[in-house]
């Protein structure tokens, strides 16, 4: 629940800057403020090009817009230096936070160091601006305490890892949790006599590849919405693995289990073939037996998830502890 009201914050946050970016930059052209314009409109293309604003835009070939976008408003501020007064140049205190947010640490100390070297230069330059050195204590000021923010990002970021119980791309509970969760099911289905059964899903394409591509990785997200949307309540599901979920049905049987993964194999196939992926799903299935732990009951859904997949994917297997041959299989059309 934090994260979503963290992701809408941000959105409306970005839709009202990138509006109110929009009109400075029609206001200052119609000032005749033609460097103010470009800066201003090159800040609210900026904004239109960000996940926060779409979450979309978090792949190629939006990532690159998006960068290349701030390469060119750093530039169009270093170009404010040398058109004294300096009063548009201040918006460069801005620029160490926006690069850090929207560059990995490495690029974004880069694109600051460059902006503080020109801006050393341009101060030496600037002979008889009275501003010249207040602007460059006060970006100096800002960098430290720009600094110092990122510090603690990272730090928070380092901390909370292994507190947190969700995959932050699908939403899915983290793989970290998965052994002690399904310890406990196991349990408690064992102490009431109750059925209980997991579900192996994966994607056929791409098996061998060690990363998902960029349009894969896109869906992730719609695909961990799928699965929440298609589960009750008291059921879980983890991302085990980039192309991999497992989900945890307690009080089902394996026959019933079955009808479940067939729903979300056909969902996900047209739910895949909506995005213009290629792609088909298959899903191994494996239900509690007498002597089954957390390690074994998993590694029966992933024997049963390779088999299906070894047929041809795009189908349901389930496991026979005894036989490890197939018990139901339903295969889906043939894509």
């Amino acid at each position: 629940m934090g994260q979503m009201a963290e992701i809408f914050l941000l959105s409306r946050f970005a839709r009202i800057s990138c509006t109110a970016l929009v009109a400075l930059a029609l206001f200052t052209a119609y000032q005749g403020a033609g460097l103010a314009a470009a800066i201003s409109l090159t800040a609210a293309a900026l904004v239109w090009t960000s996940s926060p604003f779409h979450p979309g835009r978090a792949r190629q070939p939006w990532l690159t817009i998006n960068r290349t976008l701030l390469v060119l408003l750093a530039a169009l501020l270093l170009a404010s230096l040398w058109s004294p007064p300096w009063t548009i140049g201040h918006w460069l205190y801005a620029m160490p936070l926006i690069a850090f947010g929207l560059l990995p640490v490495g690029w974004g100390a880069l694109l600051t160091l460059f902006c503080v070297v020109a801006i050393v230069v341009a101060n030496q330059a600037a002979v008889g601006d009275p501003g010249r050195h207040q602007f460059i204590s006060s970006m100096l000021l800002t960098l430290a305490l720009s600094g110092i923010l990122v510090y603690l990002r990272e730090y928070k970021s380092r901390q909370l890892a292994p507190l947190r119980r969700t995959d932050e791309l699908t939403q899915a509970a983290s793989r970290e949790y998965l052994s002690a969760d399904l310890h406990k099911e196991i349990q408690r289905s064992e102490r009431e006599g109750t059925d209980m059964a997991v579900i192996l899903v994966g994607l056929d394409s791409h098996l061998s590849d060690k990363d998902p591509d960029e349009d894969i990785r896109a869906i992730l997200p719609r695909i961990g919405r799928f699965l929440h949307s298609q589960l009750r309540d008291f059921d879980s599901y983890y991302r085990v693995a980039d192309l991999q979920f497992l989900v945890i049905l307690p009080n089902v049987a394996t026959a019933e289990a079955a009808q479940t993964a067939e729903t979300v194999r056909k969902g996900l196939g047209s739910l895949l073939e909506s995005h213009g992926l290629n792609l088909t799903v298959s899903a191994g299935i494996a239900g509690l037996n007498i002597g089954d732990d957390s390690d074994s009951l998993q590694q029966s859904a992933a024997n049963a998830l390779r088999r299906a997949q070894q047929q041809g994917g795009n189908r349901v297997q389930s496991y026979s502890t005894w036989s490890e041959a197939q018990v139901t299989q339903a295969r889906g059309p043939v894509q």
